[in-house]
């Protein structure tokens, strides 16, 4: 085994875990009962795709004005509850490596229209957790749904019809 996938090891992934998903909870609870709307948001970055040394490349500001602006309700509402349950995801451990992928992604896009704030460390944090692999979940509900969801769907190496052929 790996150091990285120690239980030891894997304790410190899990404060980590908790530490990330606990960002997005704050983010994302926010956003639920504030009633979110991304149009400044999405027109803000539109805005800094121009001048000198633009914020936002040309290419993200045409997806964001063609595409996003356009469909701001829908945008604003997959910000919302996908920040919230990635936070619900990771805090748990549950859906661990899609819960930090949708988050590097969410962060990923924010970098690209021009927030830094703390984008650059959440999406670091996340990228970490996701080469740890299995490490990130030891200590989470992962640990015991993957394995059953495995056995349950035929493909976990122990399962009845198996042990009998």
């Amino acid at each position: 085994m790996k150091w990285w996938k120690t239980p030891q090891a894997a304790i410190a992934w899990t404060v980590l875990r908790i530490w990330l998903g606990i960002q997005w909870i704050e983010a994302g609870w926010g956003k639920v009962t504030g009633g979110f709307k991304a149009d400044g948001f999405i027109q803000g970055a539109i805005a800094k795709a121009g001048g000198d040394h633009p914020a936002v490349q040309g290419w993200y500001a045409a997806f964001l004005e063609n595409f996003a602006a356009p469909n701001a309700d829908l945008f604003s509402t997959l910000v919302a509850y996908g920040e919230l349950l990635v936070g619900i995801g990771l805090i748990l451990g549950a859906a661990t490596i899609p819960a930090l992928i949708a988050g590097a992604f969410m962060n990923l896009n924010f970098l690209l229209a021009g927030t830094t704030s703390t984008n650059p460390i959440l999406y670091t944090t996340a990228i970490i957790l996701l080469f740890t692999g299995s490490g990130a979940y030891f200590w989470g509900v992962d640990r015991i749904a993957i394995p059953y969801v495995k056995n349950l769907l035929g493909k976990g190496g122990n399962t009845t019809e198996k042990q009998i052929a």
